[in-house]
């Protein structure tokens, strides 16, 4: 009886582990690789403006357009059928996300009205990357630990262009979100065409 015993314990942690990781794996958010490709694709394209002599004094004008074209062309493609069913199917994984993101991006939003109003626009570039970054670790508790690795590198560029001069803080933005979004978004699609397979 008691090795029957053992025997029945052991199988019903063994189902509790396999519950969890069903819960664990319908809770995750898959993000298309295509997503960061197309934001990375963006941020090269604003990063290459800036260079140009006539925009140069103009970037922080053209970084901020360039952000709600990538995030409108990143979340259209995460709103496609294909991904809407592994987003949010039941809303839960979708508002997991939301809540991961968004506190450190309104962070990002305050703090360029303060620096800008207080005439320290060279701390913006700095401030996008680390507080981008943060945002990217946080949303990768639902997604991926390549997200967390992303977010990890948005940090490092971050903290170096708080540091840097203006140019080179252009320079660090086309690296930061067009760069690593481009080679992040390869990595992740490549995974999740691995988990397809």
């Amino acid at each position: 009886m008691p090795a029957k015993t053992v025997s029945l314990d052991a199988h019903a942690v063994a189902t509790l582990r396999y519950i969890r990781a069903s819960m664990d794996a319908a809770g995750a958010v898959a993000i298309p690789g295509s997503a960061g490709m197309v934001m990375g694709i963006v941020g090269l394209a604003a990063a290459a403006l800036c260079f140009l002599p006539v925009l140069r004094d103009y970037w922080f004008v053209v970084w901020l357009a360039a952000a709600p074209v990538a995030a409108s062309a990143g979340g259209l493609l995460l709103a496609r059928p294909a991904s809407l069913l592994t987003f949010a199917a039941t809303g839960t994984p979708g508002r997991k996300l939301a809540l991961c993101l968004l506190p450190s991006l309104f962070a990002g939003a305050a703090m360029t009205f303060v620096l800008w109003s207080e005439a320290r626009i060279g701390a913006i570039p700095g401030t996008w990357l680390l507080l981008y970054g943060c945002a990217l670790i946080s949303a990768s508790v639902p997604t991926t630990s390549l997200v967390a690795w992303m977010g990890c590198c948005f940090v490092g560029l971050g903290v170096a262009a708080l540091f840097a001069p203006l140019m080179v803080q252009m320079v660090l933005l086309g690296l930061g979100f067009g760069g690593l979004h481009i080679l992040f978004g390869i990595l992740i699609g490549r995974v999740g065409h691995g988990r397809k397979g």
